[in-house]
């Protein structure tokens, strides 16, 4: 499946916690915005890591899930940033 994740994270050592999970399994897009395809199961694990490190009572994760693919169209405008090059 194809998901996308969006977050704020309050604390910054746990925002780079945080990202460097994400980046593990999905592709970083924008500030707080991760993308990608994902297994259900790989979901699930990137899912219970990055439970064990925010704080629920400040933070927030979303996640959307799209079944399929073609339901979805992507357009951006603007600068394109390429996150993959960047250090944490």
């Amino acid at each position: 499946m194809f998901v996308i994740v969006a977050y704020d994270i309050v604390e910054q050592k746990l925002l780079n916690r945080t990202r460097r999970i994400l980046k593990k399994y999905l592709t970083w897009t924008q500030n707080s915005v991760f993308e990608g395809e994902i297994t259900e199961g790989k979901l699930h694990k990137c899912i219970s890591e990055v439970e064990k490190v925010i704080n629920k009572d400040e933070d927030s994760l979303y996640i959307y899930e799209v079944k399929n693919p073609k339901n979805i169209r992507k357009v951006s405008y603007g600068v394109h940033k390429n996150f993959d090059d960047m250090f944490l």
